[in-house]
């Protein structure tokens, strides 16, 4: 934090109950050379990291598909969403926790997957920085059911969907989840498969 136009006023702590919600207090000097004060509510939920898993062999994509409550309550009739594997870091280095997902998450067992870049999601509200990696997968590292974990209270059904379908989803608004659709367009311009 070193931008000299911003001054923090005050950070009030309104919630820790599952992640950490602030308000956060400050003076923003304008290009125009006037100050400003303004409060923003910052979510910290901690970074994530997100991959998708592709065969090229097969040319398919592997995808997950879960409930996911705040895409309920904003008119997602059955919550449930397809989406590429993720996870919080947890203080985990990024490559380390997507090898962990991919196997609690899908049953896959990977070891070299690639990053290709880092995104801020929802930068207006939230801080979450998001890792995206892409990696090959065929049958033969398929070496469990994958599904999640049941203390993390996870319930993942496990989908291998050919990519053209895939593209398809997209474009009829049944995959909808923005890091999904950041990987299958960066495996489109990429010719990943």
């Amino acid at each position: 934090m070193n931008n000299p136009k911003v001054k923090i006023i005050g950070i009030k702590n309104l919630s820790n109950a599952h992640y950490k919600l602030d308000k956060v207090d400050f003076e923003f000097q304008t290009n125009r050379g006037s100050l400003q004060t303004q409060s923003r509510e910052c979510y910290d939920r901690g970074d994530g990291a997100a991959i998708l898993l592709y065969n090229p062999a097969k040319k398919t994509v592997i995808l997950t598909k879960q409930f996911r409550m705040p895409s309920y309550l904003n008119g997602n009739a059955s919550g449930m969403m397809i989406e590429v594997c993720a996870g919080m870091l947890d203080k985990d280095h990024p490559e380390a926790c997507i090898i962990k997902e991919v196997e609690e998450e899908t049953g896959f067992k990977i070891t070299t997957p690639k990053k290709i870049f880092e995104l801020y999601s929802t930068p207006g509200a939230v801080t979450e920085k998001i890792h995206y990696f892409v990696a090959e997968c065929s049958d033969a590292m398929k070496i469990g059911d994958g599904g999640g974990l049941e203390e993390e209270h996870e319930e993942i059904e496990v989908l291998e969907i050919d990519f053209e379908i895939a593209l398809t989803m997209v474009e009829k608004g049944e995959i909808n989840d923005a890091k999904t659709v950041v990987l299958l367009q960066y495996a489109k311009l990429n010719n990943l498969l």
